[in-house]
């Protein structure tokens, strides 16, 4: 039985051994990925991001005990940060879910970003395809932490929690563009806080004022593109576009966590409805094909240039003899893999 069957047959040690390989780039990953993928799009992906200390742990937490009474499984992949020195990581959300733990319907996953920015792991898209295809429910994805540039998850998420809380600085700083814009549903944890009514005003605030955005919207050799489906662009209208709404919660207590999973629910049948998930689904796969031709480029181009010729150049470069982006035109131009 190959390992890819040991997966779709319900086997956790096989499920974590093709995740190991698909992170460690393994050269049985493609062949996994490749069996495995007709049997993803059933699962529900669920992004949970938001600055360090917001709580998105302890909400991931108690978000997968509320799926649990209600009879779903769930996947849990928080992905942490790795050292810049050392290039370990701490992978932590392990200990802060001790309440999961062996538990049968779900199944938790720590990985290391491993320098990759934006708050998610490189290999975080073809790790929810090996869960997804493991026939989980609910796929939660915690990110970092890192603050506003983190904006992937809108990549790869079909919904998006944004999680605030009270006394992280000034009112406007929570509500900066970039992570704001990102937000199918607002959470401002820790609601015992008394400044978090405060929170919540201003976010309400700024949504007031906010139209109809295209978060989903994906870029395409360097260039912003719409997605069209059956001849139509389908982006957001104000007759059928989202309305977010700002919870509050208390994930210590479980506080609120319950209203939070049914507008989960409600989303989801909004992008059904609407056809906004199909759409989604379409931007998504077009950023993870410009992704992984980025990839496979660049490391073709790499695997041509001998370190000889690069050591020349950083040197013509340091002696200020050739400026970087004459060095990659003369490096391209002699050794590109697109003939």
């Amino acid at each position: 039985m190959t390992l890819a069957e040991e997966v779709l047959g319900g086997s956790r040690r096989a499920l974590a051994r093709a995740i190991t390989a698909v992170e460690n780039q393994a050269a049985s990953a493609p062949e996994v990925l490749a069996a495995l993928f007709s049997h993803t799009g059933h699962a529900h992906l669920l992004g949970v991001t938001g600055a360090p200390g917001t709580g998105k742990s302890s909400l991931v937490n108690q978000l997968a005990l509320d799926a649990r009474k209600a009879g779903k499984t769930v996947a849990v992949l928080a992905v942490d940060p790795t050292s810049p020195f050392t290039g370990g990581a701490i992978l932590g959300d392990r200990i802060r879910m001790r309440e999961l733990a062996g538990d049968s319907g779900v199944f938790i996953r720590s990985m290391a970003t491993r320098g990759s920015l934006g708050g998610l792991a490189r290999a975080t898209a073809d790790v929810v395809k090996v869960l997804d295809a493991a026939g989980f429910d609910y796929i939660m994805i915690e990110t970092v932490g890192a603050g506003q540039s983190e904006v992937d998850i809108a990549r790869h998420a079909q919904t998006t929690i944004v999680v605030e809380a009270p006394g992280m600085g000034d009112d406007v700083q929570a509500i900066k563009a970039g992570i704001l814009e990102i937000a199918d549903i607002l959470v401002v944890n820790k609601a015992d806080d008394p400044r978090a009514e405060t929170t919540v005003r201003a976010l309400r605030a700024m949504l007031d004022l906010a139209h109809p955005g295209d978060a989903h919207a994906v870029s395409h050799h360097g260039m912003l593109m719409r997605v069209v489906l059956n001849g139509q662009d389908g982006a957001p209208t104000e007759a059928n576009a989202w309305r977010v709404p700002v919870m509050t919660t208390n994930a210590l207590s479980g506080e609120g966590v319950p209203e939070v999973l049914t507008q989960v629910v409600n989303h989801r049948q909004h992008l059904r409805d609407t056809g906004e998930m199909a759409r989604r689904e379409m931007a998504r796969i077009i950023n993870e094909v410009d992704a992984a031709l980025r990839d496979r480029l660049m490391a073709d181009l790499l695997d041509r240039i001998p370190n000889s010729e690069l050591e020349t150049m950083v040197a013509r470069i340091a002696r200020r003899e050739l400026a970087p982006q004459q060095a990659v035109s003369v490096l391209v131009a002699a050794y590109s893999p697109i003939t």
